[in-house]
């Protein structure tokens, strides 16, 4: 379970904002760091459709992809991210997942 003052604070600040991306991916990153990839996902996603063009929010989701040993989704969502890094003119996000996709073996 993620730590309930972080995530209720955060759900708080959803609450006034409801397409707050960052506010998304922290709600995301307190389920991920609580090993629950599976809930971490649908908010990745949520922060994904929020911000299409941060490509970090798809590297994140990739790691949880990873942990739950979905690999050929993992591998999507880091070419998604790639696509968005691109998008969005982010090179270090973009070095980063394609030193991801690397580890990932794609």
């Amino acid at each position: 379970m993620p730590e309930s003052d972080r995530l209720n604070r955060l759900l708080t600040m959803l609450e006034a904002e409801p397409g707050d991306a960052f506010c998304l991916y922290g709600i995301a990153q307190e389920h991920a760091k609580a090993d629950e990839h599976d809930v971490a996902l649908g908010w990745y996603d949520r922060a994904i459709t929020a911000d299409p063009d941060d490509g970090y929010l798809h590297f994140h989701k990739a790691r949880s992809l990873e942990s739950l040993d979905r690999m050929e989704e993992a591998l999507k969502a880091v070419e998604a991210g790639l696509d968005a890094a691109r998008r969005g003119g982010d090179a270090h996000a973009q070095s980063e997942l394609e030193a991801l996709r690397m580890e990932l073996g794609g």
